[in-house]
């Protein structure tokens, strides 16, 4: 069984843990803040793909949310990262609107996607060369849209903030809506599927992005951080994906704003 196989597997066997574990009780736990949470369920799906893995593949790596894989600064042989629920706060209230998301890269180059909407039963999933697919079904190519026709996902507490709000703003009264759904992998599988146009975010780690890249690649989207700058895939960074025409037209925005870029380097840094 190839690795692409074998990740669809285990990410439906880790959404089906999940179903079964939510039927009892789980702690919750405040992490940098009182809205990043975390769950007994997050690290528990964790360990199992973690488990699983390395029982099949054990000189594999792996990067985990919950702590596995902390000291991998490398891309060297077969990586995978892996974000057991994304859409804690959307686990924890809703009981619904979360994902397993499942990146693999080797040698530093994308292999697979795989991103399980665990409450819908659907997966969204990529292999480098091979397409985009929800479950069996071929997404098609991604079209152009502009700004003023499209939905774009967005978090809204960016708009608040000081320095950088003004460029999201800015992006809310041009475009035809804005959309937030919790889970920044559900909202790149929207992206992949058309849902929506494109979706931005300020601050995402590898295992938020890791997945979902390849699968908007694949349906013949693009991706980068919100200045238009390649994405070191172990490190976290803003996000801009979205289709090849409103991606450009999104970053012109974002470019185009001194004080954005000014807060943006004193976050994420320069790049080298």
């Amino acid at each position: 069984m190839e690795i692409y196989e074998f990740g669809q597997r285990i990410i439906r066997e880790a959404g089906d843990f999940i179903k079964l574990r939510m039927k009892e009780d789980f702690k919750v736990d405040a992490k940098l803040n009182p809205h990043d949470l975390v769950t007994d369920v997050d690290k528990e799906t964790e360990t199992y793909i973690y488990e699983r893995i390395l029982e099949r593949y054990p000189d594999h790596r792996i990067i985990g949310e919950e702590g596995h894989g902390t000291d991998i600064e490398d891309m060297s042989g077969v990586l995978w990262i892996v974000d057991p629920i994304d859409g804690t706060l959307n686990f924890v209230h809703q009981l619904q609107n979360f994902a397993v998301s499942i990146g693999v890269y080797v040698d530093g180059e994308p292999y697979c996607g795989l991103i399980l909407d665990v409450m819908g039963g659907v997966l969204y999933h990529a292999r480098v060369g091979s397409g985009a697919f929800k479950d069996d079904i071929r997404l098609d190519e991604m079209r152009d849209t502009t700004l003023d026709r499209s939905l774009i996902g967005m978090n809204a507490n960016w708009v608040i903030k000081d320095q950088i709000g003004p460029a999201f703003k800015k992006i809310v009264e041009q475009t035809r809506s804005t959309r937030s759904y919790g889970s920044a992998a559900l909202e790149m599988a929207y992206v992949a599927t058309g849902i929506l146009s494109a979706s931005v975010f300020f601050r995402l780690h590898p295992w938020d992005y890791s997945a979902g890249m390849i699968i908007i690649d694949e349906a013949g989207g693009r991706t980068t951080n919100l200045l238009g700058e390649e994405i070191d895939i172990l490190k976290k960074d803003s996000i801009l994906t979205g289709n090849k025409a409103i991606h450009k037209e999104l970053t012109d925005y974002f470019t185009s704003d001194a004080a954005f870029i000014a807060g943006h380097r004193r976050v994420h840094g320069e790049k080298r």
